[in-house]
């Protein structure tokens, strides 16, 4: 199956080894994967923050450069529900690309979600020793309703077990650009998530939206860094604990 891959920005910029662990699983499970040239951006920064007739070209873009593709998946629950659900507001009137659009939004898969209910896989082959706690992303769960397809790729991996921290569904801070707005609620928020990662004792804190991650993973390094924890806990995506292979 051809399927197109829409990383996102934060992994296509600055976390470009998650995109690689997630075209490897899904090239392992039989996808050609392509990156087409014209990607770059789903909008939401810009539209988020109230830009909405300056987001229009970054949206119509995006459509450009995946409505060709019958198989779209993307690594960014935000991203996917961006194009899925927002993005008609912000084409206007523009009848040639509200049709682009209508027709684009349901090719359009988050990751776990695709491996689960598309592929019809649990099982990608995965192995790695240790318990991990899973955060539930607000896009994600609250807005794709993407919450089983994670916790079962996950609890199909041979070696890890699972263990759930409190106020799993709970925001992580980050919010987009609510983060950079109101810094002193964002690092209260991210305090919390952080900690209850932590009491629960896992070896892994696993993700499926990456700006989560980055949120998360700043905080623990500060808390170490002023010596409030030496926990050895890992904050990963999904894709990479996918793409830990059994006998590797």
């Amino acid at each position: 199956m051809k399927v197109a891959f829409f990383p996102g920005c934060l992994v296509d910029m600055f976390y470009p080894e998650v995109g690689m662990a997630a075209v490897r699983v899904l090239e392992r499970l039989g996808c050609d994967v392509e990156l087409p040239d014209k990607q770059v951006c789903c909008g939401q920064p810009l539209f988020n923050s109230g830009f909405g007739k300056a987001s229009a070209p970054i949206v119509k873009n995006a459509i450009d450069a995946y409505a060709d593709y019958e198989t779209i998946v993307s690594l960014s629950g935000s991203c996917a529900y961006a194009l899925k659900e927002e993005a008609m507001r912000f084409v206007g009137d523009d009848a040639a690309y509200r049709r682009k659009l209508s027709a684009l939004a349901p090719r359009i898969h988050e990751f776990t979600e695709f491996i689960v209910d598309v592929l019809g896989v649990v099982d990608v082959g995965a192995r790695l020793d240790g318990t991990a706690t899973y955060h539930r992303s607000c896009h994600l769960t609250r807005c794709l309703g993407i919450e089983r397809q994670p916790l079962a790729l996950l609890s199909a991996v041979e070696g890890l077990s699972l263990v759930e921290m409190r106020a799993a569904d709970r925001c992580c801070g980050f919010g987009g650009t609510f983060s950079f707005k109101e810094p002193e609620i964002s690092e209260q928020i991210v305090r919390e998530k952080t900690l209850a990662a932590l009491e629960c004792g896992a070896d892994f804190l696993v993700g499926a939206d990456q700006c989560c991650l980055m949120n998360i993973k700043g905080c623990l390094d500060r808390m170490r860094e002023r010596g409030e924890t030496n926990s050895p806990l890992r904050v990963l995506h999904i894709a990479q604990i996918l793409d830990m292979r059994k006998g590797a």
